[in-house]
């Protein structure tokens, strides 16, 4: 055992001694059914409390990794499938461009997403519980206060420039020189895809997505009256680099869209050298690369990913984010740096819906200029990695055999494979009828794969509400496994 902990302290103690257990169950060293350390033993080893260990092991009983027997310590749960199976690439049989057609399932998704008599389960939104709302409602009311006629006015495109500021100063901490002249503030990041989209692209073109990817990027194509062209990727690597080349090579494409960091669903993260070697590859056949970075900060690891934007050396990639996950989902608060694009973007932006909120881009300006978003963003991330762990560890226990689940990095959603004889259009039906919501996997295609896969939002805390509408959930899917 070490003789310390990391000294980090952004991490809190008890906090890291759950990593330490969960590295040493990861490695093997510590099996199901096997006694954890004892509580004093550990506190000398690590030299932290018995308080900080205890803590420690309370938070990971209630994840489902430990279970307390009295008077004789904690074990390792012996239902805890310490191999869980990862989802498997789905490997296209052909690749053709493809028209997008969605009926009404896709606003059914929103639609009971608001419902609160609904387990969360279905749309990909974090619970405004994590968020800062108390501090967010000071600065807004400062805001107010101090500035009451710029609260309530226009703010064209691009947008408000110390917010741009802002946002420049963050790229500037992943090494990026972005001018804040060249950010645009949009209404979300839904609305930077679409702009982004139009500017590069017009009716009829096709456009290269990763394989699954979010129903909004495939409704957006729709609506736009462009083609949409599904490359393989893997569950936890994201795009395949062959199969894209090779489409690149045989197909007219126009642009590509992708989450390189913690793609909707699947939870794939790009390694840098993929990333770079993507965009190289696009902007050698000059083809301009769309990227969505709204999961970007909410990473598990030590260090924040790069994007793809990192390694642009031709200015055709353009950057989209928002703080819609991170911070104030009803804000609408997003942007887009566009690169070469810029001019098209400030263009189709002014045509369509002139300029986005004005009093939401004051407070979030003073919000990230106090300092408060970093401390949030350690708080939040520490927060969705939990519930993220127990929702796999509850699915292990409770679906049938043969279930795949993703181990995403980051981000707050599960990408579920289930036992091929499952449909998820009926898993989703008769949860509905219990008021659990999923997400069906065959959603997330524009050729209609991933019939046995679900999505299952990890954005809530699992209060034993939640907690019982999951189980409900596997009792649903073990019948229709039968």
């Amino acid at each position: 055992m070490p003789s310390n902990l990391n000294n980090d302290r952004q991490a809190y103690k008890y906090d890291q001694v759950s990593s330490y257990i969960m590295q040493l169950i990861d490695h093997g060293t510590l099996k199901p059914g096997d006694k954890a350390p004892s509580l004093r033993k550990l506190s000398q080893s690590l030299k932290v409390s018995i308080s900080t260990v205890n803590q420690a092991y309370l938070a990971l009983e209630d994840k489902g990794v430990l279970s307390a027997r009295p008077q004789s310590g904690f074990y390792i749960n012996a239902d805890l499938n310490q191999n869980i199976e990862k989802p498997k690439p789905i490997i296209s049989a052909s690749c053709q461009p493809r028209k997008v057609r969605f009926g009404q399932l896709f606003e059914e998704i929103f639609t009971i997403s608001n419902n609160p008599r609904i387990a969360p389960f279905a749309a990909a939104k974090p619970s405004v519980e994590l968020m800062p709302i108390k501090a967010l409602m000071r600065e807004t009311r400062s805001v107010i206060s101090r500035s009451p006629a710029a609260s309530m006015d226009y703010f064209f495109p691009p947008g408000h420039e110390n917010l741009r500021k802002q946002i420049a100063l963050r790229y500037a901490d992943l090494g990026l020189d972005i001018p804040a002249d060249e950010i645009m503030i949009t209404t979300g990041a839904t609305e930077a895809l679409s702009l982004s989209l139009q500017a590069v692209a017009r009716r009829g073109d096709v456009i290269a997505v990763e394989s699954p990817t979010y129903f909004s990027v495939l409704r957006l194509i729709e609506k736009l009256g462009m083609l949409a062209l599904e490359i393989d990727s893997d569950p936890e690597t994201g795009i395949n680099l062959d199969s894209l080349e090779f489409a690149l090579d045989t197909m007219d494409i126009t642009a590509m869209l992708i989450v390189p960091n913690f793609n909707n669903p699947a939870g794939s993260l790009m390694p840098d050298s993929h990333k770079q070697q993507m965009v190289e590859m696009l902007a050698s056949r000059k083809i301009p690369l769309i990227e969505d970075d709204v999961y970007g900060d909410l990473y598990f690891g030590d260090e924040r990913p790069c994007i793809a934007k990192c390694y642009d050396r031709d200015d055709m990639v353009l950057s989209c984010s928002s703080f819609s996950k991170t911070l104030a989902p009803g804000f609408r608060m997003g942007w887009v740096a566009g690169g070469r694009y810029h001019e098209q973007l400030l263009e189709w932006k002014q045509a369509t819906s002139s300029a986005a909120p004005s009093l939401q881009q004051l407070a979030v300006t003073e919000f990230l200029r106090s300092g408060q978003y970093d401390r949030h963003l350690a708080r939040l991330r520490k927060a969705f990695r939990s519930q993220v762990e127990k929702a796999r560890f509850m699915i292990a226990r409770l679906f049938p055999e043969g279930t795949r689940i993703s181990d995403p990095q980051g981000g707050f959603v599960l990408w579920v494979e289930l036992p091929r004889a499952i449909n998820c259009f009926e898993v989703y039906t008769r949860a509905l009828e219990q008021n659990i919501g999923t997400t069906p996997g065959m959603l997330f295609s524009s050729t209609r794969k991933f019939r046995n896969y679900i999505r299952i939002n990890c954005g809530y805390p699992w209060t034993p509400q939640n907690e019982q509408a999951l189980e409900q959930l596997a009792g649903i899917i073990n019948d229709l496994n039968r």
